[in-house]
């Protein structure tokens, strides 16, 4: 027994060193694929002058839109919706809406899209580096027409903005023939880690968010991560997840108790999903949101196949406050309760959560 956690130590220690040197040559950009590590120099990728220019074309698209069609897919949109879903009202958000397009080929939802777009005023922001996706594309092609019908030659194209490639690619070539506004995906960055470039910046803008605060929390984390490997989440992270596919474990389950996270769990499966399902490799990420879940797939988590890993994703306090109230009939036994923010029976529900799975 001695010598097997003799064996195990050993090899736990052999792992973080693997993490460390990967980290490493992270940092110094000496690894394969370096070239596309543009993504780690924040203000490389969002200098004051984009921002600036980013925030005036976003006023001027929000003075005449109801509504903004974000199109793209991928990397092009789940960064932005990511942020916008988690930093925005549930309810009653201010105009303009942004809504989506070119993530699918629903025949159904593009019809429907249409219907609304004939009776608001909107804009388009259309995000490709190539310009062929097809489901961009698409997309495109079929609201770039309906843009062209509604508000005539002379003024459609002042409601289209592209985000694409700075020299070359089909977008690029359309957008200087039909003098489209533009802004540049970085060549150094890839689609999925370009939230903080103008493909997700100029979305983030029209949501009416403060993207000089995001930049800003983005630094302060980049040197966070930069100048220390002590206690470092990164590295933390990493070492224990590959820990655990060590042992057996190749799911990974991002479970969070705030349903506006729902879309960065989406974008965190793409990110891990596109980066790491390589060679037959790579834990298989997915996701849930509790409570919600917890009705459907709670049952299997507890006690299904032994084959997933849970990493919870929480915030330190609600944005917003609710209690619940007290009642003087009290028939669903909840006064015991009563005066406590949702938010802390929220808290005690993930807990108890927690508890019941590592039980399971």
């Amino acid at each position: 027994m001695i010598a097997i956690k003799s064996e195990q130590n050993e090899q736990n220690t052999a792992l973080y060193q693997t993490v460390l040197t990967s980290y490493e040559t992270l940092l110094s950009q000496r690894g394969v694929g370096n070239e596309l590590l543009g993504w780690m120099d924040v203000p490389s990728i969002a200098p004051l002058k984009t921002m600036r220019a980013i925030q005036k074309t976003a006023n001027l698209i929000k003075q005449k839109s109801e509504y903004v069609v974000v199109v793209g897919i991928g990397g092009s949109y789940l960064g932005a919706r990511a942020v916008i879903e988690a930093l925005s009202p549930s309810f009653q958000r201010e105009k303009p809406e942004i809504i989506y397009a070119g993530h699918h080929l629903s025949e159904s939802y593009m019809a429907e899209l249409i219907n609304l777009l004939n009776k608001v005023e909107y804009s388009i922001v259309v995000i490709s580096k190539s310009g062929t996706t097809t489901e961009t594309a698409i997309a495109f092609r079929v609201l770039e027409q309906h843009c062209k019908k509604k508000y005539g030659k002379k003024n459609y194209k002042y409601r289209i903005v592209c985000i694409t490639d700075e020299e070359k690619g089909a977008l690029k070539t359309l957008a200087i023939q039909k003098e489209y506004p533009t802004f540049v995906i970085p060549d150094n960055v890839g689609g999925r880690y370009s939230v903080l470039s103008p493909v997700g910046l100029l979305p983030i803008a029209l949501a009416n968010i403060d993207i000089k605060k995001i930049v800003r929390g983005a630094n302060a984390m980049s040197r966070i991560l930069k100048e220390s490997t002590e206690n470092n989440p990164a590295i933390h992270y990493a070492y224990t997840r590959n820990l655990l596919l060590k042992k057996g474990y190749n799911v990974e389950v991002m479970a969070s108790f705030e349903p506006k996270f729902y879309y960065y769990v989406e974008w965190w499966k793409q990110l891990f999903g596109e980066s790491e399902g390589k060679e037959n490799k790579g834990i298989f990420p997915t996701g849930l949101i509790y409570t919600t879940d917890l009705h459907s797939m709670g049952q299997y988590m507890q006690q299904g196949q032994r084959l997933m890993f849970e990493t919870f994703l929480s915030i330190n306090q609600a944005s917003q406050l609710c209690r619940i109230p007290k009642d003087e009939l009290d028939l669903d036994g909840l006064n015991y309760i009563a005066g406590k923010r949702i938010s802390d029976i929220n808290q005690q529900a993930k807990l108890g959560t927690i508890l019941a799975h590592q039980d399971g």
